[in-house]
């Protein structure tokens, strides 16, 4: 399995100013897309690979060789359509590719054809083989026992387990999106019910609706920490916000604990950054993160891609603050 893993040693780095790499290395600039949302990046040999929904189907953009910040001028491939009828046909959102034993897994929330949200479940998408361009079979519903409202999937492991966390309603009424999370039995099979991890309580999780969405792992040796987005997504206080898992079993949510505020947020000139994922660099010494920011304040889900490192300390990631339009080195070995 091809999964980010950090030794938070080897990744930790010491923040560097623009004025500091002046003339020193190769820079880039935010945005590094132009349109996105949800952006998904995972590592596979010397190239990286983004997923996204677009238009009725799923594609994929291999990056140029060793080359993260470059990544919308690699070769975009269609690997799904939504097909014409049935539960997954409208609405695709934020899919994920995962690399599993000697198979890839695409994990996506759909609706129906009449496009009702509350229609909203996970999928799952498997390859036929080693290729992360496919094909692929649709593999239908990936959902636990209760069955409900339930987008933004992702699955990582820990300690010889691995969980499928998501979003979901607490009942079948919009208003609320609460974390949960399931062991899963196989790539494609959740055992039993979601269990509850996290709920909106906090001021900053609640600028326009209650929400918690969008997880994203980034697993140690001995914890996890699960970087969630928080609030209304269209909104320009859309923020991550951080749950901190320890233990040996991670479906007892007294395993969790929550950071007090948004661990990155909005700045004056970045607004509603959240939603992204992890990687490293392409000598793998930098931990990177690659998240969607509204175009400027008000712009609501017309977004754009960015990108930046992240540090670690005390064994904890530290994301800073989003960074705007200034130079940045390019990650290392790009």
């Amino acid at each position: 399995m091809r999964s980010f893993w950090l030794g938070v040693t080897a990744l930790t780095a010491t923040a560097l100013t623009a004025a500091a790499l002046a003339g020193c290395a190769p820079t880039f600039n935010n945005p590094i897309k132009d349109v996105a949302n949800d952006p998904y990046v995972v590592k596979d040999g010397s190239h990286y690979l983004l997923i996204e929904s677009a238009e009725d189907g799923i594609w994929v953009t291999a990056s140029p060789e060793k080359n993260l910040t470059d990544i919308a001028q690699g070769v975009r491939t269609k690997v799904w359509t939504a097909p014409s009828d049935g539960p997954n046909c409208r609405d695709v959102w934020a899919p994920e590719l995962h690399h599993i034993d000697t198979r890839w897994y695409v994990y996506y929330a759909a609706t129906t054809c009449d496009e009702d949200n509350a229609g909203h479940r996970m999928f799952v998408l498997e390859s036929a083989g080693d290729d992360p361009l496919g094909p692929y079979t649709d593999l239908g519903k990936i959902t636990d026992a209760a069955d409900r409202w339930a987008i933004d999937g992702t699955r990582f492991e820990f300690q010889d387990r691995a969980y499928f966390a998501w979003s979901g309603w607490p009942g079948t009424a919009d208003g609320q999106q609460n974390l949960y999370i399931a062991e899963m039995t196989s790539p494609t099979t959740l055992a039993g019910t979601g269990v509850l991890i996290s709920e909106p309580t906090l001021d900053f999780e609640r600028h326009t609706m209650p929400i918690n969405e969008g997880p994203q792992a980034l697993v140690t040796e001995d914890r996890v920490f699960l970087v969630y987005s928080a609030s209304a997504s269209w909104t320009d206080d859309y923020a991550y916000g951080l749950l901190t898992g320890a233990g040996k079993d991670l479906l007892d949510p007294s395993a969790w604990t929550k950071s007090p505020g948004p661990v990155f947020e909005r700045t004056g000139e970045v607004f509603g950054p959240g939603h992204g994922s992890f990687t490293t660099s392409p000598d793998g010494t930098e931990s990177w993160m690659v998240y969607h920011s509204a175009r400027y304040s008000g712009a609501g889900w017309d977004r754009v891609m960015n990108a930046q490192r992240f540090t670690w300390k005390d064994g904890a990631p530290v994301f800073g603050e989003p960074f705007g339009e200034g130079d940045q080195r390019v990650p290392s070995g790009q």
